[in-house]
């Protein structure tokens, strides 16, 4: 990797496996993950695609979480979608942050944390518990 790919962040290995996100990008999904979460509980990640801050906890995260999950996660890009976080901050009742990572199940937030809060290992034990 030479020195701009790293200063940039870039990765020149397309090769490299690609964190398994579903995308969020419509009311009629988050509608549909809150209704599945009474089966399977899901992960919602909202992320702002030009905030460095949020860039690093989502690589962080991407980096921490288990590779070989089966887990329901979602990426929301913030400034694509801005009307589904604010229906996020309206049904689940949390305040609006980016980045910021939410636990749904059976139709409520169970979890959420922000910026430097953001953990994979918690989020992922939380979604696992029943």
């Amino acid at each position: 990797m030479g020195l701009f790919s790293f200063l940039s962040g870039s990765n020149s290995n397309d090769d490299a496996p690609q964190f398994a996100w579903k995308s969020l990008e419509d009311i009629a999904t988050l509608e549909a993950i809150i209704e599945a979460s009474s089966n399977k509980p899901a992960v919602i990640f909202k992320h702002s695609t030009r905030c460095g801050i949020s860039k690093m906890a989502l690589k962080q995260f991407e980096k921490e979480y288990p590779k070989n999950h089966e887990d329901d996660l979602y990426l929301l890009d913030l400034l694509e979608h801005r009307e589904i976080s604010n229906a996020i901050a309206e049904k689940f009742n949390v305040v609006h942050q980016s980045p910021q990572v939410l636990v749904v199940r059976n139709g409520h937030s169970v979890y959420d944390a922000s910026h430097s809060l953001i953990d994979a290992a918690t989020t992922q034990r939380i979604l696992h518990t029943r």
